[in-house]
């Protein structure tokens, strides 16, 4: 045999050397969890010990499954409580694969564990949601409210019953029922938890319906409140302007008083220190004050009235 017919050979040997233990050999990490199966039916048990393993090669296969806790997201479902309402429930869990073998013969993969989870748990989350009023459902306790001056004028009645359940129990009671069930496909829950609730489009237009009128309710309230201070204030205006103008007019006539009582004191000094020619100041202011081009008078020459017009000059 030619040199390089026995290295063709070699190298032949070689590769069908390095497939037969690629084939024949896998590894189990830390976070991973084997089944091996051969032609499809698994085969022993599950191999969780991390390591290099050995299988028979294009006969036997390595099936995979992760060791870790996974996410389940469910879809939002619309339930009725057991007070009539109706609403949209979103839920999530996590979970993990506690036997690998029973999980692969089961479900055989993730997808499978999803559509049953799915199943599962939204139908765990219906029977409780139903058994339960709307809000055992949104509180987790019976911790009081805050009641602000605007709540007040609200109905709280019923967001403030007293609650027997809660939610967070009602998380339980859905975890605890599908656990029961999980576990015969090597499914274990963790944890189950509502991660939305919402009405449905009917109700929820009602709730804002209400909501709005309330919300006018105490803005009329408040109008209403604003008018009547707004009237008050006036009304006080009112009253403070007839008193100061009272007030004004008190003093005005006492100072005209005061004005008069000056001016006839000093009437009185003038008149006591020539009687006769205050007569006189007076009567011109007199004539002036009453006598107009217009002005027709029938007097006798003997009047007082013109007796410093005639002449005479006096008596």
């Amino acid at each position: 045999m030619s040199a390089r017919k026995r290295n063709f050979l070699l190298a032949g040997l070689a590769l069908i050397a390095v497939v037969l233990l690629t084939g024949s050999v896998y590894i189990v990490s830390e976070t991973n969890q084997v089944v091996v199966t051969q032609f499809g039916e698994p085969i022993g048990g599950a191999i969780t010990k991390p390591g290099v393993h050995f299988k028979t090669p294009f006969i036997q296969k390595a099936n995979y499954f992760e060791k870790r806790w996974l996410a389940w997201d469910g879809d939002p479902n619309q339930i009725p409580t057991k007070d009539k309402k109706y609403i949209w429930v979103d839920t999530y869990c996590r979970w993990r694969i506690s036997d690998p073998l029973v999980f692969f013969q089961r479900v055989n993969d993730e997808r499978g564990a999803h559509s049953r989870l799915d199943d599962i748990v939204d139908g765990e989350t219906r029977n409780t949601i139903a058994k339960f009023d709307l809000i055992e459902i949104v509180r987790s306790s019976n911790r009081p409210f805050e009641i602000s001056e605007d709540s007040a004028l609200q109905d709280f009645s019923e967001v403030t019953a007293k609650i027997e359940t809660g939610r967070e129990k009602l998380s339980n009671l859905v975890l605890e029922n599908a656990a029961k069930i999980t576990s015969q496909f090597g499914v274990e829950l963790k944890d189950v938890r509502v991660k939305r609730v919402n009405y449905v489009e009917e109700v929820q237009r009602k709730v804002f319906d209400r909501m709005i009128a309330e919300r006018k309710r105490i803005a009329a309230k408040y109008r209403s409140e604003g008018d009547g201070k707004s009237a008050e204030i006036r009304g006080q205006k009112e009253k403070e302007l007839k008193r100061i103008q009272s007030e004004a007019y008190s003093k005005a006539q006492e100072v005209k008083g005061k004005a008069d009582a000056e001016a006839t004191r000093i009437y009185a000094q003038a008149y006591n220190l020539d009687p006769e020619f205050y007569a006189f100041m007076k009567s011109l202011d007199t004539y002036r004050t009453s006598l107009t081009k217009e002005t027709w008078l029938l007097l006798g020459t003997d009047s007082e009235f013109l007796k410093y017009l005639n002449g005479s000059g006096s008596r």
